[in-house]
């Protein structure tokens, strides 16, 4: 074969290779486009999962703070009804026990009135005495204290002073006179006793000192 010929042929097995290479150099192109995508696609699928991952753990968290609030609450109004139940218990009797104060007030002042050595005046104060006996027997049962604080400190939230007087005997803000005997019941005050209060005796006026002219 003569030089002329081989350079034709050599000059198409060239152009052959360069398209062969342009080839394989575009379905390389290819390849890495198809290879980029998922990851991309991969990459945003992973960002919007930790989004909704994230909204869902705030979600979480603001339910678990719902339920710690109820919860809360419901402790709350079941120690206010327990103690709503416990006060009905303990204070069911207040306004029954406030119209039996007046029964013993008045068995008192008829115990204090009957003076006399008569048999029907003996008779009738050992009926009273008998009687006071079984009310403060019952108030004992179900808590209800008497309140004569007779030679003790006044004390403003179980007592009223009705008046007030000097006495050289009594240490000044002491009671000195019961007028009528207060109560509580389970602690809590159904009637003040009603009192007198000691106070201090007013200075006498003092003695202007004589001028001895003669010194």
């Amino acid at each position: 074969m003569s030089n002329e010929q081989e350079l034709p042929e050599k000059a198409a097995d060239e152009q052959t290779e360069t398209i062969l290479e342009q080839n394989a150099d575009a379905q390389l192109d290819n390849n890495i486009d198809e290879n980029s995508q998922p990851q991309t696609a991969e990459k945003v699928d992973i960002e919007e999962l930790s989004k909704k991952l994230e909204k869902t753990e705030q979600k979480a968290t603001e339910n678990w703070d719902k339920v710690l609030r109820i919860q809360a609450e419901m402790e709350n109004l079941k120690r206010r009804t327990q103690k709503d139940l416990e006060n009905a218990h303990k204070f069911a009797l207040e306004n029954f026990a406030k119209e039996l104060l007046t029964v013993v007030d008045s068995l008192e002042l008829g115990l204090q009135a009957a003076i006399g050595d008569s048999p029907e005046v003996q008779k009738f104060r050992e009926g009273s005495e008998l009687t006071l006996k079984q009310f403060e027997a019952v108030f004992s049962k179900f808590n209800i204290e008497a309140v004569n604080p007779l030679g003790q400190p006044f004390d403003p939230e179980l007592h009223q002073a009705m008046a007030m007087q000097p006495s050289a005997d009594a240490e000044p803000n002491s009671v000195i006179n019961v007028f009528q005997k207060g109560y509580v019941l389970n602690g809590r005050l159904l009637r003040p006793a009603m009192v007198v209060v000691a106070k201090a005796e007013d200075n006498p006026p003092q003695e202007t000192p004589k001028i001895d002219e003669q010194a």
